[in-house]
């Protein structure tokens, strides 16, 4: 038998490849319903990135408009309705609501009411485990936008009770800081599980959903087995 010779640097020129590579991007972030994000690691891609920036403006800019009852021992927080998307849209709402109290609550406290690194830090830890626990409890939508209040009310009621008399109306002999607990939770019902449940659902409809899913958005729907989008 031959053994096999070198070849030169003209012959392996000339030697035909037939081997082709396929140029199509892989997406390695896969929706799944045991977790937002699955392969290799939990990261959102561009996409959501950019979608979460968009909730965080969005929050940052209702809390700004209607900073005046934003804040306080009786507020109506308008922002916090978006949290309830957390249950439809998972990681972009997490980081957006979250990043959105950052700035919208360093905003009232510079040109507002001046509170404090509390509000300023804390505001967003609550935003972040409420929209985490909606996303969590995302196949009962009605019971996870309940259940995703409580933390605000706990978090946020407990500290504004150090700067703020309670609500004359909660003046049942109650400790302060319980007072307030129960006021800002009940504000938090009405934002996350009146009117951010509304929102909820009318974001839902498949009109809507359709033209999102399209453009690769990942959208997590309760009538479906598993998550939806790209």
């Amino acid at each position: 038998m031959k053994p096999a010779g070198r070849l030169d640097a003209r012959q392996v020129k000339e030697v035909p490849c037939k081997i082709r590579l396929d140029e199509r991007p892989v997406q390695l972030s896969v929706a799944s319903e045991g977790g937002a994000w699955r392969s290799g690691g939990t990261r959102m891609n561009a996409r959501e990135l950019s979608l979460a920036i968009v909730f965080a403006a969005l929050y940052a800019v209702l809390v700004m408009v209607f900073g005046i009852i934003s804040y306080g021992p009786v507020q109506l927080r308008v922002a916090d309705a978006l949290i309830a998307l957390a249950a439809l849209f998972g990681g972009p709402v997490i980081l957006g609501v979250s990043l959105g109290a950052l700035i919208g609550n360093t905003y009232t406290n510079v040109l507002i009411y001046w509170i404090g690194p509390v509000d300023i830090l804390f505001g967003p830890v609550a935003n972040l485990i409420s929209a985490s626990l909606i996303f969590a409890l995302r196949r009962r939508r009605f019971l996870a936008c309940l259940v995703g209040a409580l933390p605000i009310g706990l978090i946020v009621g407990s500290y504004l009770s150090l700067f703020f008399p309670p609500p004359e109306a909660f003046d049942l002999n109650l400790p302060p800081w319980l007072a307030m607990v129960i006021s800002i939770t009940l504000s938090s019902l009405v934002a996350i599980a009146g009117i951010g449940y509304v929102l909820l659902n009318a974001l839902s409809r498949p009109g809507i959903v359709k033209p999102l899913t399209a453009r690769g958005l990942r959208l997590y729907l309760p009538r479906v087995g598993n998550a939806q989008g790209t």
